[in-house]
């Protein structure tokens, strides 16, 4: 085991937060009763905001970010996991209360993790990472309120170019669904084409302001990792029964609608928790995901990084420049 490590630091003096690579030794890791060599993590929205300093994700300083991380057990103080063990730890609140992915050690709290799945390398699991798992996630609280391949109506998934997205797009059509990709790119929609979407919609479309609590009834589902001015689009225009799956904010915290969806349209709104959510559903859409995600597509929408490339990439996932899912190579394979 090496003496040193390198991790993405991130501190904060004065209100001015800065993201870069340190030589830590083995004494700085924090707390917990699994050693880990992290071979992967993975980029997404919230850790943009850790890397940048905008928001309060990080909640002390400093911190290692990353909310996504796979690698190998080096030593464990759990009955669950043994040296050797290839594992995947996801949420939880890495990368914000504790100590993140983006580092080639860390030391955590077994609680939230889970073993890697046949079928699953460590770089393909955080290829998928938190994206797919919400993804997941969303197609099973779907699922759960009654959609099924066969109802061939309109399925929509929002911000369908970014991570969540991107998964939810591939998964949905490789499951059979009628996939309509909402994106503010129309240079991705061959990208989109390829991981599965049928139709486009344009994202301005979906927030535009309209003067009628009720459109006419389109979305049989929706996943929705946007939120805001696109939400309350969606949910004028969700067909009778129709459920949308809520995991993001990146449109904006806040939406203004009605009481109509629901109480005439009987509409769910569907929270998705993919970060504090139980591990026993962890288990069950993290095995779906090794057998229903398609190989060829994970790998069309991935691209990988070190961790020298954080800071840069930080502002670009939260300026909507990062495409499908980036995996960052922390100690490899």
């Amino acid at each position: 085991m090496s003496e040193t490590f390198r991790a993405l630091v991130v501190d904060q003096q004065d209100e001015r937060t800065t993201a870069a690579v340190q030589n830590l030794g083995l004494e700085a890791l924090p707390e917990g009763d699994v050693l880990l060599s992290v071979a992967y993590s993975s980029l997404n929205y919230k850790d943009g905001l850790a890397i940048t300093g905008k928001s309060k994700v990080l909640r002390s300083y400093p911190m290692v970010p990353g909310v996504d991380m796979a690698g190998t057990v080096l030593e464990s103080g759990s009955p669950d996991f043994h040296a050797g063990d290839r594992v995947i730890l996801t949420g939880f609140q890495h990368g914000e209360k504790y100590w993140g992915g983006f580092t080639e050690r860390n030391r955590v709290s077994s609680a939230g993790m889970i073993h890697l799945p046949p079928g699953l390398t460590l770089r393909q699991s955080m290829a998928i990472g938190t994206g797919g798992l919400t993804a997941m996630l969303s197609v099973m609280a779907l699922e759960a309120h009654g959609l099924t391949p066969e109802d061939r109506r309109e399925v929509v998934v929002t911000g369908a170019a970014g991570g969540v997205g991107s998964m939810a797009v591939a998964i949905l059509a490789g499951l059979g669904y009628n996939v309509v990709a909402s994106s503010g790119r129309e240079s991705a929609h061959e990208y989109l084409r390829q991981l599965g979407a049928g139709s486009f919609i344009g994202r301005e479309v979906l927030t535009a302001v309209s003067k009628r609590l009720l459109e006419s009834e389109r979305w049989a589902a929706a996943v929705d990792a946007v939120g805001g001015d696109t939400l309350a689009g969606l949910l004028r225009a969700m067909v009778r029964g129709g459920s949308i799956a809520l995991s993001g904010n990146a449109g904006g915290g806040t939406f203004s609608s009605n009481v109509l969806p629901f109480i005439l349209r009987g509409v769910n709104l569907l929270g998705i928790d993919s970060n504090l959510g139980p591990v026993s559903l962890r288990r069950i859409a993290w095995e779906r995901l090794a057998k229903e995600i398609p190989l060829d597509k994970l790998d069309l929408m991935t691209e990988e990084a070190e961790l020298e490339d954080l800071p840069t990439l930080g502002p670009k996932i939260l300026k909507g420049n990062i495409r499908g899912r980036t995996v960052i190579r922390a100690a490899g394979d």
